[in-house]
């Protein structure tokens, strides 16, 4: 190689030296601002930012799953994949149902109701889109306490959600709002 060979060579990667940077760089500011991409079922695919909005009901909100045995049923399953909640699993991002103070009921077909609406498509599956027995559902009806939410997903109708696992932490909600999502 001769000398101009070789100082193009490193000029080349130089500059993918710097557009890496770069665009690492542009991540982890776009992270730090609040925005995050979902790439799952469980929401419409795309950009959505964290707020600082109380949760209301019908709104999004990433969460981390709290019960060790769900945890590992995601883990071993390939739920979700890897991430910084609790056993090292991607958050969740689902639909708020229920809020403190709502009424659940599971309806004869095995619906969810909350305040005597049913929810379409909200009854427990048996098996998982792959045929495996999904375990009890964890849901039970009453009244959601001071510090619990009903997390669902009936953007797929195989959501891994809260009627499997139950209720989860209202305090570890973190809502959310589109910023640009397609319907998948």
């Amino acid at each position: 190689m001769n000398r101009a060979t070789t100082k193009s060579t490193r000029q080349i990667k130089w500059l993918f030296a710097v557009l890496f940077c770069l665009l690492l760089s542009i991540l982890v500011l776009t992270w730090l601002a609040g925005f995050r991409v979902n790439l799952t079922s469980s929401l419409p695919l795309g950009l959505y930012r964290l707020t600082d909005e109380a949760p209301q009901r019908r709104s999004s909100a990433f969460f981390c799953l709290e019960s060790r045995e769900f945890i590992e049923l995601a883990q071993e399953r390939n739920y979700v994949g890897p991430g910084h909640c609790p056993g090292g699993i991607k958050a969740l991002g689902k639909t708020i149902y229920g809020l403190p103070g709502d009424l659940v009921s599971i309806e004869t077909n095995g619906a969810i109701s909350i305040n005597s609406q049913v929810i379409p498509g909200s009854a427990a599956l048996p098996q998982d889109s792959r045929g495996r027995v999904m375990p009890a559902p964890q849901l039970q009806a009453g009244i959601i306490p001071p510090d619990k939410a009903l997390m669902l997903s009936l953007h797929h109708k195989g959501s891994f959600d809260g009627r499997y696992f139950g209720l989860t932490s209202l305090a570890g909600l973190q809502p959310i709002q589109p910023v640009l999502v397609f319907n998948n």
